[in-house]
């Protein structure tokens, strides 16, 4: 085994997912998705609009595709989520045996509904339903943002037996009230004489607190904040895993909701490009990171320990920073805000880019 495997399959062994966040129809084509899950230790996927985005502005991979569904009289988000749905099925395929082999624990790629119904519970919901059905993949998470108006989609999903990936979550409150609603689309279940195995994660947003925070904090303070939140979110998380409410739950057959860590990719250029790698690392929990990242933690990754179960100095650095100025309710509530407006932008960018292909090729 070489160095590069090593740092990988160390997190791996630690008991962490480690997923992508990206996916391009060249990844696929090029057989580089699969040489990440043979060599780096990569077991899932994760997507947006900006990575789908990036992927038909930059590869000419989608092309033929794209005429095709033009031909077919596709467009606008319908032509979207085919090719989307097209690359997400190859990739779900492609862990299958991951899949398998964890007892549908791992394995997972994600799909997000359209971001413009962040705040619309009854589209969300049909939207999620349409699109699970449509992949035919059971290791398909159907991404539902966390927000006050995603939460009865989140349950409603669940109880109709779709894996939910919550997205845009960024505090402990946020998690819990998160973790909640998909409890009860699980208890829901239950009561029905339905299958509790739902499977489910709660995507918790790390990098974009410290740059929210940088210019607003003392130097002894930089970069703290992210991890911080992260590790008093893990102990809520494990909290919840321990309480009877879930146990019950757990004895009927449910599987637990895993933590997954989001925005991952460190921000700031005078940091250390793993920082929040090698500072999450915890079992039964999920990093999804950009290639970029990917790539640096195979090279150079320290995560030789695990998070503290007790959140370490997390209570401290929280309370250091609201001493220093900072709201941490609200900022979280001004993420979650900004977060689901920078997924409508890049919803937007990319029907635009769509549509300038589907000229070209009508």
């Amino acid at each position: 085994m070489n160095a590069t495997q090593n740092a990988t399959q160390k997190l791996h062994d630690l008991g962490q997912s480690l997923w992508l966040d990206n996916i391009t129809r060249d990844l696929l084509d090029s057989g580089t998705l699969k040489t990440y899950i043979d060599e780096l230790s990569v077991t899932g996927l994760t997507s947006n609009p900006s990575i789908f985005n990036n992927a038909f502005a930059g590869s000419t991979a989608y092309d033929a595709a794209i005429a095709s569904g033009v031909a077919a009289g596709r467009t606008g988000e319908e032509l979207f989520f085919d090719l989307a749905i097209e690359d997400l099925v190859r990739a779900a395929d492609l862990f299958a045996d991951i899949y398998q082999r964890t007892g549908g624990v791992d394995g997972f790629v994600s799909l997000e509904v359209s971001p413009t119904l962040a705040y619309d519970t009854a589209s969300t919901l049909a939207a999620a339903k349409d699109l699970f059905a449509r992949a035919g993949r059971p290791n398909l998470h159907i991404k539902i943002p966390g927000t006050k108006e995603g939460l009865p989609a989140i349950e409603e999903a669940t109880f109709a037996g779709i894996p939910v990936n919550v997205t845009l979550l960024f505090s402990r409150a946020q998690y819990v009230a998160a973790a909640d609603a998909w409890l009860r689309g699980i208890e829901r279940r239950i009561e029905a004489g339905l299958d509790a195995d739902v499977r489910s994660v709660a995507s918790v947003f790390i990098s974009r607190w410290d740059v929210a925070v940088a210019d607003k904090v003392p130097a002894n303070l930089k970069n703290q904040l992210g991890i911080a939140v992260a590790s008093d979110t893990y102990v809520a998380a494990r909290e919840l895993h321990a309480s009877a409410r879930w146990q019950r739950a757990m004895n009927s057959g449910a599987r637990p909701q895993r933590v997954l860590w989001a925005s991952t990719g460190t921000k700031d250029p005078e940091a250390p490009d793993t920082l929040y790698v090698d500072g999450l690392a915890a079992p039964f929990t999920v990093n999804t990171i950009p290639e970029k990242t990917l790539h640096a933690f195979a090279d150079h990754g320290t995560a030789d320990r695990l998070m503290p179960v007790d959140g370490g100095n997390a209570t401290e650095v929280l309370a250091a920073h609201t001493a220093a100025g900072v709201d941490l309710d609200a900022l979280a509530t001004q993420l979650q805000e900004k977060g689901a407006a920078s997924f409508v932008k890049a919803w937007q960018e990319l029907l635009d880019g769509l549509e300038a292909k589907t000229g070209a090729a009508s």
